[in-house]
């Protein structure tokens, strides 16, 4: 690269792809809460939020169901990518875009657009499938948070190149911090004390990050075919 981001102000401007994401969160958070306090939508938006989290998060009796009939409807398999667009209160929703655009602006000089995505995307995928396959609850899984820690899992790798100021093993025990005071996070964030299953998908959402971001750097595919070549 030709330039050195360890030397780049904090202040710099947002990437576009990081702020549209943040803003999405934000725009859905508002929305939900303009309609509770009677602003649009009529008496019915007081519900959109309820709606949304029956209808779009990910929630193991829908997927039990799939699984022991074999049917896969194309709606409520969107579950697993609309999931992290949904959030229990406007704390939930003001963290999760906070940590998007932190680490987002961070990983931007490595990840640009596309693969800011796949890494946020991909992340939210693998918390929502361990989710899914280790617990079988009531509980749903909503909001941003595995994708979010996927940057976090990202922002660790790249922190293990050594392309930021930040030691790597701190890099490591911020994830392991984070996930430490969850049962706190939740009660300021609004989302509840309900945090074991979503400890794991944020975890798991950290690892995948981590693993996509050794796979996306510049040269990753590369190494990974040469070394699957050597085996």
């Amino acid at each position: 690269m030709s330039f050195d981001p360890r030397n780049q102000s904090p202040f710099n401007a947002l990437p576009p792809v990081v702020v549209a994401l943040a803003v999405v969160i934000a725009g859905i958070e508002l929305m939900f809460q303009a309609g509770a306090s009677g602003l649009v939508g009529g008496p019915e938006a007081v519900g959109w939020r309820l709606n949304a989290v029956r209808d779009w998060s990910v929630y193991d009796p829908v997927f039990a169901w799939m699984f022991e009939t074999g049917q896969v409807p194309p709606r409520e398999l969107a579950r697993l990518v609309t999931y992290p667009l949904i959030h229990l209160s406007f704390g939930h929703a003001a963290f999760a875009a906070v940590f998007v655009l932190a680490f987002g602006n961070v990983l931007s000089p490595f990840y640009p657009a596309w693969r800011f995505l796949l890494i946020f995307w991909g992340a939210a995928l693998a918390g929502a499938v361990a989710f899914v396959a280790l617990f079988s609850t009531g509980q749903r899984l909503t909001g941003a948070y595995a994708g979010a820690y996927g940057l976090i899992g990202a922002f660790a790798y790249v922190s293990r190149k050594g392309l930021t100021r930040v030691d790597p093993d701190r890099a490591f025990l911020l994830i392991g911090l984070l996930l430490a005071i969850q049962p706190i996070f939740g009660l300021a964030s609004g989302s509840g004390l309900g945090w074991m299953p979503d400890w794991i998908a944020e975890m798991s959402g950290a690892a995948a990050g981590f693993g996509l971001a050794a796979l996306l750097f510049p040269g990753g595919t590369a190494r990974l075919r040469d070394r699957l070549r050597q085996r």
